[in-house]
């Protein structure tokens, strides 16, 4: 894979890395890379996940430089990928930790918000820049937005429309724990190995029974996602 790797660590832990210079900006291809990883994982859990970004980039998002040139295949492609990306990792069934070791933006938040656990960098800004942009919410990533966050935080977050800095982000709930940006990504693996020790059918079936009935539904949703027809000009 050009810009995803997948990598053991001890205790049964597993890392999965985005790296696309600069901002690990999703385009169609570092989507269906991600995509391709997360169904290998679904077929075969680890004992935890630590899902992680590049230095000071966890995402900033979709490639805004890249989406306006995409005809409708391409757009339909990102609308899909995008859709199925947020729901593989909401469901899968092992620990997912989330270290988020910088910027996590629009559509980086939305997939940070899929982990189980968020360790994020001070040094990040957060936030959802959806409707600031033009670009409307594809409806697994709205759905997420709304079963994962509190209402005040969603509302703050979705129609505020600004970024925020990582001590308000904690405030509000979005992550578990703040660290230095060279922390981050230890205290994940440290967390995911804890959670590695969980008896892994029990977690898989409290997981299910969190989140199997918001997933059903945004399931059904993003298979009628009205942007799948057009998503931007």
């Amino acid at each position: 894979m050009g810009h995803v790797t997948l990598r053991e660590h001890d205790d049964g832990v597993l890392v999965l890395a985005a790296d696309r210079p600069p901002a690990n900006a999703m385009d169609v291809t570092l989507l269906r890379e991600v995509l391709d990883a997360i169904e290998q994982l679904a077929q075969d859990p680890p004992r935890a996940l630590v899902l992680s970004g590049r230095p000071g980039f966890f995402s900033a998002g979709a490639d805004l430089k890249a989406l306006p040139g995409y005809g409708p295949d391409q757009q339909r492609a990102m609308v899909a990928s995008i859709n199925e990306m947020a729901l593989s990792v909401y469901e899968l069934s092992c620990p997912v930790v989330g270290a988020i070791t910088g910027h996590a933006i629009a559509g980086g938040l939305v997939l940070a918000l899929c982990t189980d656990v968020r360790v994020a960098s001070s040094a990040g800004r957060y936030g959802l820049t959806e409707v600031k942009v033009g670009v409307p919410y594809p409806q697994a990533a709205i759905g997420v937005v709304n079963a994962e966050l509190a209402p005040h935080a969603a509302r703050v977050l979705a129609l505020g429309n600004e970024l925020l800095d990582a001590a308000e982000c904690l405030r509000l709930g979005i992550f578990d724990e703040v660290l230095e940006p060279d922390a981050v990504f230890p205290r994940a693996l440290e967390l995911a190995a804890g959670m590695a020790a969980f008896p892994p059918e029990v977690y898989a079936r409290t997981k299910r029974d969190l989140r199997g009935a918001t997933a059903a539904r945004l399931r059904a949703a993003a298979a009628e996602d009205p942007l799948l027809a057009r998503w931007v000009e």
